[in-house]
C-alpha cells in the first residue's frame, strides 16, 4: 500500500461517525447490513449516514451492493487488512535488540 493512499483510508476513519460505521460494518462480518440497519444502529439521519458511507466508500473501506430494492453494505476486509498490515510493516525495525537481563533476586 502506498503512502498516499494509507493517508486518505485513514483520514477517512478520522471522524467519530464514519469510526462507528466502518466498525460496526466490520462487526456485521461478511454478510454486511443494510443502510436501514446501520441507520437504525447509529441512531443516525439517513443524510448524514449517506455522507458518511460515500466517504468510507470513496477510500474503498465500504463496498455496497444492491439487493433489489435494499443497499447492503459491506467492509472491505483485504483493504482493512493491507491498511492494518501498512500501519505495522515496520514495527520495531528501528529498535537496537537487546539481550534479555537476568532477574535481580
Amino acid at each position: 500500500m502506498e503512502m498516499i493512499d494509507a493517508a486518505a483510508r485513514l483520514e477517512s476513519l478520522g471522524n467519530p461517525t464514519r469510526l462507528a460505521l466502518y466498525r460496526l460494518l466490520v462487526r456485521a462480518g461478511p454478510a454486511g447490513l443494510s443502510v436501514g440497519e446501520c441507520q437504525q444502529r447509529l441512531a443516525t439521519a439517513q443524510s448524514t449516514l449517506s455522507f458518511h458511507l460515500k466517504a468510507l466508500i470513496m477510500a474503498g473501506l465500504v463496498t455496497q451492493e444492491r439487493q433489489s430494492r435494499t443497499l447492503i453494505c459491506r467492509a472491505n476486509y483485504e483493504v482493512m487488512n493491507a491498511l492494518v498490515g501498512f500501519l505495522v510493516a515496520e514495527c520495531c525495525v528501528d529498535e537496537r535488540c537487546q539481550p534479555a537481563q537476568p532477574d535481580a533476586a
